[in-house]
């Protein structure tokens, strides 16, 4: 079978879909992205599509969203094009993601060709992470940026043949008219890859300098360190954590920049900013900013973490909290809707108010303290997502299903026995 993937920053939500496709051999893939150095998958033609406008740019702040949506849509839909007369291929079906407009003309394109498009989010004045923060204020144009942000997936409901959403809480931000044609099922978690190892022993050059067995290892994690995902809260809740600990030790990892949300006005990020704010409080010398590692180094310091913490205003669950829980890190979370459906209080991780960084430094501190009485919570985290977000067995069925759906009898996925 034919299949185009279609996601700007290869492979995106797709990891683990993709590769899998493609190891299981008898179809053409091809994966459409703007990514440059995305990596090299086996079995996969990548091809770079560039964005389409008008020399000159100028389109005022509401308009500006469907412009870019638009240009990515039509160099995308021209790059499809180049490839079906240059390569002859025609896809049987197209899975890609609304978000950024690439698959507005594709039906223009093969009309009869189904798309599944994942839908990640609908931007509200209430319920996710506006109105949520007083540290990101809103003003008085901040409902009309929204809806002009919502015009792309508001377009992109109507081209796809299926929408997909990875969370109940993610589907639910988006108009209940929609829901019926949105199915819920997680990108998926390799649980049989991302494993506990209670003898863990560090191994990774400089990070084996940080921490000793003796230490009690505190972890937090986000892409970069911004206030989406709560850095600034677990900044303020330190000095508490720190002084009441005296062997804690704190791994910081996330790069300076900003993926959510506004940057920070400090010259050294937002990061530079909350090391003013809570100054010397914090002995330095026991905390330790990683930046971005390695995703083998990553795995390797969640399973010898002591306390794991995953700061979130409610907007998409991150996959580093799911893949926390499957190799069993006691987890301190904040009290969020997304959060709360993947994570029960005092039963697979426990959760404290994302505004209370007080709350959050008294609750690392007990599971610090009292390791025995919060010991159950990992192995019943990963349990519950083996059952619910395990990529082979769970995600990947529903998938396939939701896929071969859309497909003729000749054309559909075969699953292994």
């Amino acid at each position: 079978m034919n299949i185009l993937f279609v996601h700007q920053n290869m492979p995106g939500q797709y990891r683990e879909l993709v590769q899998w496709l493609a190891e299981q051999g008898g179809h053409r893939i091809y994966f459409l992205t703007q990514r440059k150095n995305a990596a090299k998958i086996k079995g996969v033609e990548t091809r770079i599509y560039k964005t389409h406008h008008l020399p000159k740019k100028d389109a005022y702040g509401l308009s500006k969203v469907w412009e870019d949506a638009t240009g990515a849509g039509f160099g995308a839909a021209l790059a499809a094009k180049q490839i079906e007369s240059e390569e002859g291929f025609k896809p049987d079906i197209i899975v890609g993601h609304v978000g950024w407009g690439e698959l507005t003309f594709f039906k223009q394109l093969w009309s009869d060709v189904p798309i599944i498009g994942f839908f990640e989010y609908y931007y509200r004045l209430h319920g996710g992470p506006v109105n949520f923060d007083s540290d990101e204020p809103v003003n008085e144009h901040t409902p009309y940026l929204l809806q002009a942000r919502n015009a792309v997936p508001n377009a992109n409901y109507f081209t796809v043949d299926r929408g997909l959403s990875p969370t109940k809480w993610q589907r639910d931000c988006f108009p209940p008219e929609m829901h019926d044609k949105i199915y819920v099922c997680h990108d998926g978690i390799r649980t049989d890859k991302l494993l506990p190892d209670h003898k863990a022993q560090v191994k990774l050059g400089r990070i084996k300098e940080m921490v000793s067995g003796g230490d009690e290892v505190v972890t937090y994690m986000a892409r970069n360190l911004e206030r989406m995902r709560g850095f600034h809260q677990f900044m303020r809740a330190l000095p508490d954590i720190l002084a009441a600990r005296p062997n804690a030790r704190v791994l910081v990892i996330g790069g300076n920049d900003v993926s959510y949300g506004a940057k920070s006005k400090n010259p050294a990020g937002l990061r530079g900013e909350m090391e003013a704010e809570v100054g010397d409080r914090v002995d330095w010398r026991r905390v330790h900013f990683l930046g971005q590692v390695p995703y083998a180094d990553y795995q390797k310091i969640i399973q010898i973490s002591r306390c794991h913490i995953y700061m979130t205003m409610p907007f998409v669950l991150s996959w580093s909290l799911l893949e926390a829980m499957s190799m069993e890190a006691t987890i301190v979370a904040s009290n969020v809707a997304p959060v709360r459906e993947a994570v029960t209080h005092g039963e697979t991780g426990l959760l404290v108010d994302f505004h209370d960084p007080s709350a959050l430094a008294r609750q690392v501190v007990e599971v610090l303290e009292r390791p025995q009485d919060f010991a159950h919570l990992g192995p019943a985290a990963r349990k519950h997502v083996i059952a619910e977000y395990d990529f082979l067995t769970k995600c990947l069925p529903e998938h396939i299903v939701e896929m071969n759906a859309l497909l003729p009898q000749d054309k559909q996925i075969q699953m292994p026995d």
